[in-house]
């Protein structure tokens, strides 16, 4: 009955987050946006404290630097990556139509031996299949600018965060000692394990991550602006910022850099290959250097279960779904694991009522 009324009681308490997120996600944003940036940040204002600062001069320190830094970023970037942004939205079709004509004056003759097309379906298949892919470009990086216009111009996001931030950053310690006052005490010791495996999953791939994101942002973007690759910045830092998703931000970057560079420097193969070298090296530092270094190889979070996890949130919960499901994902992967550890442990995966202990006393008993 104990057990029962347990997983009665987080069955309703998981039934009342998923409705809490469906009824609420439209304001949720500065909230947990704030939350986010709080847990980002709490290691170095515990770091400042034992430097001898207070708790609150060491959060309004922080606040204000990241708010500082955050600012002139917006300001520097946001202006330069908006134009580059709705130059390449109105230049695709003429990119997409130069990329045709090039496949097909290039490798028509393979394609059409090869398919058994002759070379008017050839073009009008290339035609069709890259004129739906454009317009699917193009709607989504419309509908991102057009969001992410609509994200800066919300006065919430830039008025409440910081605020939210600054409390919740001020009273971190003491609120997780008031809900370690609430555990169960007869599970207090394992409910501490798991937050600590959460927290380590969590900080180690948020953290470590934000940073991989941010380093390989930047080292496509100057590596491509120094090629004179047109679009270079914003293909760069959009190729970082997706890099959080394992495989995709490399990939997605390469399609549209090498697209560009065939269009601007046909057939200068030299600029080309130079592009691609660009994203290969950048492969190469992340798996070698970057990921190691700063994400780790204990975080336990399965590239499938990642990409999973943030498909499901976003269209779940929109762009809050997006920040929240990189930590759900973390802890449902820990309770998992425990989970999994439990059912091996236990009778039931043994195929007998009896304990181990209870089993071999029972052998010794018959021989």
């Amino acid at each position: 009955m104990t057990l029962r009324r347990q997983v009665q009681f987080w069955l309703l308490s998981l039934i009342a987050f998923i409705l809490f997120m469906t009824v609420f996600s439209a304001v949720l944003l500065p909230f947990v946006a704030g939350m986010a940036l709080a847990y980002l940040l709490d290691p170095v204002a515990d770091r400042l404290e034992r430097m001898g600062m207070s708790r609150l001069a060491a959060t309004l320190s922080i606040l204000f630097a990241f708010v500082l830094v955050l600012g002139i970023v917006l300001i520097l970037l946001v202006p330069v990556l908006g134009n580059q942004m709705l130059g390449f939205i109105d230049r695709l079709p003429g990119l997409v139509r130069s990329l045709q004509s090039l496949i097909t004056e290039n490798l028509g003759d393979r394609l059409t031996k090869v398919s058994g097309l002759s070379v008017a379906d050839l073009q009008s298949s290339l035609g069709d299949i890259m004129s739906k892919g454009a317009s699917w470009l193009g709607g989504l990086l419309n509908s991102v600018w057009s969001g992410g216009q609509a994200l800066l111009s919300i006065l919430s996001l830039f008025v409440i965060t910081p605020v939210v931030a600054f409390y919740l950053l001020l009273d971190w310690d003491h609120m997780i000692e008031r809900i370690d006052s609430w555990l169960p005490r007869e599970h207090v010791d394992t409910v501490r394990s798991l937050a600590r495996e959460m927290d380590g999953a969590v900080a180690g791939f948020v953290r470590g991550q934000v940073s991989v994101c941010v380093l390989l942002g930047l080292f496509y973007a100057v590596s491509l602006v120094l090629l004179g690759l047109n679009f270079g910045l914003l293909i760069g830092i959009g190729a970082g910022l997706v890099s959080f998703i394992p495989f995709v931000g490399a990939a997605l970057g390469l399609v549209a850099s090498m697209s560009v560079a065939i269009v601007q420097f046909w057939p200068d193969w030299p600029w080309i290959v130079a592009v691609a070298v660009v994203f290969g090296v950048g492969q190469f530092i992340e798996g070698n250097i970057l990921q190691p270094k700063l994400v780790g190889a204990s975080v336990g979070l399965h590239p499938v279960w990642l990409m999973f996890a943030l498909f499901a949130f976003g269209y779940l919960f929109g762009f809050v779904g997006l920040l929240v499901a990189v930590p759900a994902a973390a802890m449902v992967g820990v309770l998992a694991r425990f989970a999994l550890t439990q059912y091996l442990a236990s009778p039931l995966y043994r195929g007998t009522g009896r304990s181990t202990e209870q089993s071999v006393a029972s052998s010794a008993n018959d021989e």
